[in-house]
């Protein structure tokens, strides 16, 4: 209340000396300005910002309801008090409508007449710092927004610089890596010809060239992923025959090589796919049912068709995945702690199932998964179905097969 700034504006000298003693008397450090009219008043407006404004209606030439229309116009956050006569219910009511803050009747009871301006300077007040603050907010929101937008822009070049040194560091470490795997082939056909007992020293090895060059390959995919270079190269396959030869492969590249189950239907069943792409899901499906099972546990792989759809699963009975985690195991460099402390395994960048996803998606498919912890988990590769792509499935039976 402190340094509020009144105006009063009446006609009646005498209630222009008796008003501002009754405020000066109980507002200390109120500030009061008069003026005997309406017109005095715009004027002061114009050059001042008063706290409120008490004004009489009925007054020569523009009058108290003109004067608060000029109000509302020039300062309209201002409260303003109108003097009514004694039953002028119909000017205040018209005062009311017109914006004033409140209305004070005649003759004036000097206690409610402070009160009442008490109020409207309160309310003027408070009005004046909630401005104030939404300024400071929005200041403060710009500023957050800016820095947002320098800190969003800080990320993106460092995810793009990220992005080019992964594919520049899997691109130089391909052909070096290309190189000592055919050196060490080419020692291990020397030594085993020789019969020496280097051999198996030399697998560890072997193994070992085999995980870097899937960690490689990971960030080559992830390299023409991101930058939208990924393509595919169709071609009608056999898909039983291609389960085959990839199981083949992958016992071939594992040491000790797993007990791989295989389940395909006894007719072709082809499908237009890109054959190198596919490999590297299965692969990669494989290769994770291995690593969070028992060792010596059977894995699964199983193709059938199903709605219209060819289904490429792949089953263990490790580990699991807890439901909540679930979501988020397509996601780039994600790994599930839980299952890495369980089964000691920490193997992998985490992009399999990502780049994984991917590729099936660009075939116009999607992966899906069920599991539970201590339950084993299912991949499932979904694909639809190309026209003509199977012959007589009606007559498709399961054949099986243990590798």
């Amino acid at each position: 209340m402190d340094n509020a700034f009144i105006l009063i504006v009446d006609d009646d000298t005498a209630l222009l000396q008796a008003l501002p003693q009754a405020l000066y008397l109980r507002l200390p450090g109120v500030k009061v300005d008069t003026c005997d009219s309406a017109l005095d008043a715009v004027k002061r407006l114009r050059e001042n910002d008063y706290d409120a404004i008490v004004s009489d209606i009925k007054m020569p030439g523009m009058d108290g309801l003109a004067l608060l229309s000029k109000i509302q116009e020039l300062r309209p956050d201002t409260p303003t008090l109108l003097i009514t006569g004694h039953g002028d219910h119909n000017l205040a009511i018209q005062a009311l409508r017109g914006g004033a803050y409140d209305f004070i009747q005649k003759p004036i009871e000097r206690d409610y007449f402070v009160a009442a301006l008490s109020r409207a300077i309160q309310t003027r007040q408070l009005r004046r710092r909630v401005m104030e603050q939404q300024r400071a907010l929005e200041l403060h929101a710009r500023s957050l927004e800016l820095t947002v937008q320098e800190r969003t822009r800080e990320l993106v070049a460092a995810n793009e610089a990220k992005d080019e040194f992964l594919s520049m560091a899997s691109h130089e470490l391909k052909t070096p890596l290309s190189c000592l795997k055919g050196m060490t082939q080419l020692l291990h056909r020397r030594l085993e010809r020789s019969g020496s007992p280097e051999v198996t020293n030399l697998a560890s090895m072997e193994n070992s060239i085999r995980r870097m060059e899937v960690l490689v390959n990971d960030l080559l995919s992830i390299s023409f992923i991101e930058t939208g270079m990924l393509t595919l190269h169709r071609q009608v396959t056999n898909m039983p025959e291609l389960c085959r030869r990839l199981i083949d492969e992958y016992l071939a590249g594992t040491n000790p090589p797993p007990v791989v189950k295989l389940e395909v239907p006894a007719e072709p069943l082809e499908m237009d796919v890109d054959v190198e792409r596919m490999g590297q899901v299965i692969i990669n499906l494989l290769s994770n049912a291995r690593k969070y099972s028992p060792a010596n546990a059977p894995i699964y792989l199983s193709l059938k068709c199903e709605k219209q759809e060819c289904v490429i699963a792949v089953r263990d009975t490790g580990v699991g995945i807890p439901a909540e985690v679930i979501p988020h195991i397509f996601e780039r460099f994600y790994r599930v702690p839980s299952i890495e402390v369980q089964t000691g395994s920490s193997i992998g960048l985490g992009l399999g199932l990502y780049i994984s996803q991917q590729i099936i998606e660009r075939h116009g498919g999607y992966i899906e998964v069920v599991s539970a912890p201590g339950q084993g988990s299912t991949f499932s590769v979904r694909l639809p179905l190309n026209v003509g792509s199977v012959k007589d499935a009606v007559k498709l039976a399961p054949s099986s097969r243990t590798c």
